[in-house]
């Protein structure tokens, strides 16, 4: 979105706050009010933190530097201030009884709500918009839209593993419907991608919102390759699981074996095995594996797949080729064109909580045929999570990106069930650790 003038945009934005905090309001209704204080992750915090922390974050961001608000609950705005993701097997260790009441915690979340909201109001009315201020609030409040919509999507991997009887289904929420070969899939070879350029990143002349990471747009020449047609589907992996690939020691890097070995997995952490039968957990059912819906596995489990297969996930340039290029040259602000993103291509924006079967959105092929690319499973790639030349920190969130420029993190592109539309962009950039295992994140492979 090309930047307006603060007068025109803040009114958008406002609402689109609004709509932000009711869609994470009603999320935590899904959790049974005893389960506030479980940790279903165990690299996560509990989900009481939560609850205080996106009000924390929007307070920290917003107080001083737009506002200039006295604080009222210092000790709250640091414990809920940041979430954590422990690398190296360090987890935490506190214990449910070490973090507040929830009254006390949604009092908080009331007051600083309040507090921003009547600031945001007066704001609004006066019509001096950003005059005095060291960062635009524009920008400010995109930064806290976007941020509550990621703990939206990331809160839903913490929820999906807590169990079923710890939660509520939303009144009017259907049951997992699954689908057995409902897609021909006979089809899925690879396509050939030409050589050509992909353009990562976004520009600062054309001042569209971006996170620091996805500065400074550039140009990489990408050589031909090969790219799978749809993602790879649980039918596809359990053949990898059925032929022994968890124990195939060739398939695995040293440490995603060390860490495969150490933690006993055997099968991606949606699945469950009984007896000789397969089940898929879903977010509030227990089905049958869905034989052609896209698989979720960490980078580990997707790098074996694809070395078993004699291929190798993309990197985040073929992924953008594959994407947003065309055979004629000029690049795309989608894969199927520039139009904004609707229902019609793809399963993303929060339709549904389940994945679909990988064919079922044919107007959301790229220009070379790829399908799905944006929707229905994050994808990995097998880029490491780094800057772009002509990174900067952002000076008010020095941490976003920096903190995981590690090596031990993983680019992903595309968006899942749970990904809102606004952060599928062709810039945005996601990315997690490579042996976590509960993200909506699929895989494809390529030859090179």
């Amino acid at each position: 979105m090309a930047t307006q003038s603060s007068l025109e945009l803040e009114p958008v934005l406002l609402q689109r706050l609004h709509d932000a905090r009711m869609r994470s309001d009603s999320f935590f209704k899904i959790v049974k009010p005893d389960a506030l204080y479980d940790r279903p992750i165990p690299e996560r915090h509990r989900i009481i933190f939560y609850i205080g922390h996106l009000e924390a974050f929007d307070w920290n961001l917003l107080r001083e530097r737009a506002f200039g608000l006295p604080v009222f609950h210092p000790e709250f705005d640091r414990l809920f201030a940041f979430g954590i993701d422990p690398v190296g097997g360090g987890l935490p260790r506190d214990q449910a009884a070490d973090w507040p009441r929830l009254r006390q915690v949604t009092d908080y979340v009331e007051g600083a709500r309040e507090a921003l909201d009547k600031s945001l109001l007066a704001s609004s009315s006066s019509g001096s918009k950003n005059g005095g201020r060291e960062f635009p609030l524009d920008r400010l409040l995109h930064v806290a839209i976007e941020h509550r919509l990621m703990h939206v999507e990331t809160l839903a991997y913490m929820l999906h593993q807590l169990p079923l009887d710890r939660k509520l289904r939303p009144r009017g929420e259907p049951a997992s419907v699954t689908g057995f070969a409902a897609r021909d899939l006979t089809n899925n070879f690879s396509l050939d991608i030409p050589e050509g350029l992909a353009t990562l990143g976004l520009s600062r002349a054309d001042a569209e919102f971006g996170w620091d990471n996805e500065y400074e747009r550039h140009g990489v020449r990408v050589p031909g390759f090969a790219i799978d047609r749809y993602k790879v589907t649980n039918r596809d992996y359990l053949e990898f699981v059925q032929a022994g690939g968890y124990r195939e020691r060739l398939l695995w890097a040293d440490r995603d074996w060390k860490w495969k070995e150490e933690a006993g997995i055997s099968h991606p952490v949606f699945w469950t095995s009984v007896g000789d039968a397969w089940l898929y957990r879903t977010m509030f059912d227990q089905v049958p594996l869905p034989y052609d819906w896209p698989v979720y596995v960490s980078h580990a489990e997707a790098s074996a797949y694809a070395s078993w297969k004699g291929k190798s996930l993309p990197t985040e340039a073929q992924w953008h080729r594959a994407a947003v290029g065309t055979p004629e040259g000029p690049e795309r602000e989608y894969p199927w064109g520039n139009e904004y993103p609707t229902a019609k291509h793809g399963n993303f924006d929060f339709h549904t909580w389940d994945p679909a079967p990988v064919a079922s959105f044919p107007a959301g092929r790229s220009a070379f045929g790829v399908e799905e690319l944006l929707g229905n499973g994050w994808e990995w790639t097998s880029s490491v999570f780094a800057p772009f030349p002509g990174f900067e920190r952002f000076p008010f969130y020095l941490g976003y990106s920096a903190d995981f420029f590690d090596g031990k993190h993983y680019v992903m592109k595309g968006a899942s069930a749970r990904t809102a539309a606004c952060m599928a962009r062709r810039s945005f950039r996601n990315w997690f650790q490579s042996h976590y295992q509960y993200v909506y994140a699929g895989f494809r492979c390529v030859e090179n």
